[in-house]
């Protein structure tokens, strides 16, 4: 959000995220003081205090480790799930066998 919209004010980012705008800014200063976000005064910026919130290179970086640790989890999460399916439908295939063969 902030690569594509650096200008949003802290009002419109706590909004789009779902979160309260004190919320938000505690977050903001948390990740300018890990290096990941930069805070530029600029005069032509919507936001009435003239701020725009941009990735730092690291910031970048860390955007794509997180990107590929998530996607990494959610591959896992799908492999487990499609194997567990597989298994109850085994079952399920094995429990149908076995009434068939039962009222005959």
């Amino acid at each position: 959000m902030l690569q594509a919209n650096p200008d949003l004010t802290q009002r419109e980012i706590a909004e789009s995220l779902g979160v309260s705008t004190s919320g938000l800014n505690y977050c903001l200063k948390a990740l300018i003081n890990k290096g990941w976000v930069k805070v530029h005064n600029f005069g032509l910026s919507k936001n009435k205090f003239g701020y725009i919130y941009m990735l730092t290179p690291l910031g970048i970086t860390e955007k794509a480790l997180l990107t590929s640790r998530f996607l990494k989890r959610k591959m896992a999460e799908y492999d487990a799930l499609r194997a567990e399916i597989e298994s109850l439908k085994d079952e399920t295939a094995v429990a149908a066998e076995v009434n068939a063969t039962n009222r005959m």
